[in-house]
């Protein structure tokens, strides 16, 4: 399965996913992939009311993996678990864009770019996908310089 945008986004739907994401990747349909989203009812009503009038499915990674998505849909994972999971299930991006992740509550993180927070099991899980030959960038926006996402774990010693 490949051809979907993969994007990373704890805040998953939102403006800069609607509007300037959408426009510029030609996005058609949204697919929120998080098992616990998936499973609350409160999150499966409001998101896709978020998304602008686009056509937009709050799944879990196996739903996702089953229902498929082609080069007009993109995907916005909470977590890199979830993006590693989909890769181990056949999905093949061609990139994944690590847009914003904010701060876990709680958790031991380190701001490896202004709107990205990593913890020690986070940059495991972006290892192991650079390790399956996935190509990772940072990108805000799409107007943004994409950056290579592995030299910025590397320089903060994750």
């Amino acid at each position: 399965m490949a051809g979907a945008h993969v994007r990373l986004d704890n805040r998953l739907i939102h403006g800069q996913v609607t509007v300037a994401w959408t426009r510029r990747l030609g996005v058609r349909r949204l697919v929120v992939c998080n098992d616990e989203v998936a499973a609350d009812e409160l999150q499966r009503m409001l998101l896709p009311q978020a998304a602008r009038g686009l056509p937009t499915d709050v799944l879990s990674v196996e739903a996702t993996l089953a229902v498929g998505a082609g080069a007009d849909t993109m995907i916005i994972a909470k977590h890199p678990e979830d993006v590693f999971r989909l890769v181990e299930g056949g999905l093949r991006p061609e990139v994944v864009n690590v847009g914003n992740v904010a701060p876990r509550p709680g958790a031991a993180y380190t701001m490896v770019a202004r709107s990205v927070a990593v913890t020690a099991d986070e940059a495991d899980a972006y290892r192991k996908l650079a390790a399956a030959g996935v190509p990772l960038v940072t990108q805000l926006l799409p107007y943004d310089k994409p950056t290579d996402f592995v030299p910025l774990l590397d320089r903060k010693g994750l």
